[in-house]
């Protein structure tokens, strides 16, 4: 008793109560236990109002290390719940996101790259990557690029002859565009609105050297020369836009009509001095086919297909049929023989009249041979057309050359206008 009196002198244990008022109560994983008798043996803690004093034998306070407890759960509780000191790395973004993120991208660009069509080009097809068209010869020549798409082959795996006469109708729109003088008609210029006027095509000649293939990118040149005193020329330069080699080659002759009589009219001065600067001085590119078209008609056609009606597909913002159509109803009545053995080289044709919507034609052909004992133009086949409504007026004659498939190209080239004509 005396030694217990005697230890308990100098270790005084403060009451649960007062304990209680600093620290919530409860026991601590790995923390030494609260009160233990002098065997070493928990005890009962039994709190008196008198504030007695306990003894706690073998027991040893915490360590402390820098003001903080070793070995205290608490404490090590306290220290992974308080943020970390705000250093300068610390407010530095996750370098390892930023990194991956551009790494991906120099990936992404280097298989670009590698992808890239490096083969030479010439410096006009740089200019014109996207095939929208440039003026070029000193602002006289327009210059388009097309690339022909699957939807443009025929059976014999070329462009099909409407594909060829599509590029050069847009060609020519084009040119009127970029040279600013495009207004709100078909290809008419500001003055020629204010008259009610349109131009017509009254012939068309072109000569086919070679047809292009499905993924050629064919350059299309064209240019306008004056014609008479009251018409235009136009012409058309195709070729291969990787061997500069010649594939076809088209003249054209324009006048104007009024777009509510539907009659044909002179060229106004004003509409001359719009279009005027930019007329070359220049020979068509194909000779002019002067022969006259005999009369053809039911006696004298071999082959006539009836009930061609356009449809609305067919007509143009000028309320009448587009004459590429022609070109598909004139090649209707050709013979399937001729179309299987033979290509079309050339054709001329001579627009009569417009076709409207509520029209229904007939196509009629009849087949010329020529050139059988002609050691260059071996196997050549002449055919003439024409085109007309049921009710017998003209609408297109024409006539077509057609060469056996896969043979040489016939045929000049054809040259553009000198820079300073």
């Amino acid at each position: 008793m005396v030694a217990t009196a005697a230890t308990s002198a100098f270790l005084q244990i403060p009451s649960p109560a007062s304990d209680s008022a600093g620290k919530t109560p409860g026991k601590a994983l790995g923390s030494v236990p609260a009160s233990i008798d002098a065997r070493g043996t928990n005890a009962k803690s039994k709190s008196t109002s008198s504030g007695r004093l306990h003894v706690k034998a073998n027991a040893q306070a915490p360590p402390k290390v820098n003001g903080s407890k070793v070995g205290s759960m608490e404490s090590l509780k306290t220290e992974d719940m308080s943020p970390p000191p705000r250093t300068f790395i610390n407010q530095l973004p996750d370098w390892s996101m930023l990194l991956a993120a551009i790494t991906t991208i120099f990936l992404a660009a280097e298989k670009q790259w590698m992808m890239l069509d490096w083969k030479p080009k010439r410096s006009d097809m740089l200019v014109d990557p996207f095939g929208l068209g440039q003026i070029v010869q000193g602002g006289f020549v327009f210059r388009q690029n097309f690339s022909i798409r699957s939807y443009e082959i025929g059976a014999d795996r070329t462009a099909s002859v409407e594909t060829l006469m599509n590029h050069l109708q847009e060609t020519a729109l084009n040119h009127v565009k970029n040279a600013g003088l495009l207004a709100d008609g078909f290809g008419s210029t500001p003055e020629m609105c204010k008259r009610n006027l349109i131009w017509v095509v009254s012939k068309m000649q072109v000569a086919v050297d070679r047809y292009p293939t499905w993924g050629d990118v064919v350059q299309v040149d064209t240019w306008v020369a004056a014609s008479g005193k009251n018409g235009m020329r136009r012409d058309w330069l195709v070729r291969d836009s990787n061997t500069d080699e010649i594939l076809t080659r088209a003249t054209s002759l324009w006048v104007m009509m009024n777009k509510e009589t539907r009659k044909l009219s002179k060229m106004p001065d004003e509409v001359r001095g719009e279009i005027g600067s930019y007329f070359v001085d220049s020979p068509p590119l194909v000779d002019d086919d002067s022969r006259k078209l005999p009369k053809l008609d039911e006696k004298t056609a071999e082959n006539i297909h009836s009930g061609l009606t356009p449809r609305w597909s067919d007509l143009d913002v000028n309320q009448h049929v587009n004459n590429v159509k022609y070109v598909g109803w004139i090649l209707e009545s050709a013979p399937l023989e001729i179309l299987e053995t033979h290509e079309l080289a050339g054709m001329t044709l001579e627009y009569r009249r417009e076709c409207m919507r509520d029209s229904v034609l007939q196509s009629l052909t009849s087949i010329v041979e020529e050139g059988s004992g002609d050691s260059s133009h071996p196997g050549i086949v002449e055919c003439q057309h024409l085109l007309r409504l049921e009710g017998g007026g003209e609408i297109v004659k024409g006539r077509t050359k057609w060469r056996p498939k896969f043979v040489d190209k016939i045929g000049s080239y054809g040259q553009l206008p000198h820079e300073n004509a």
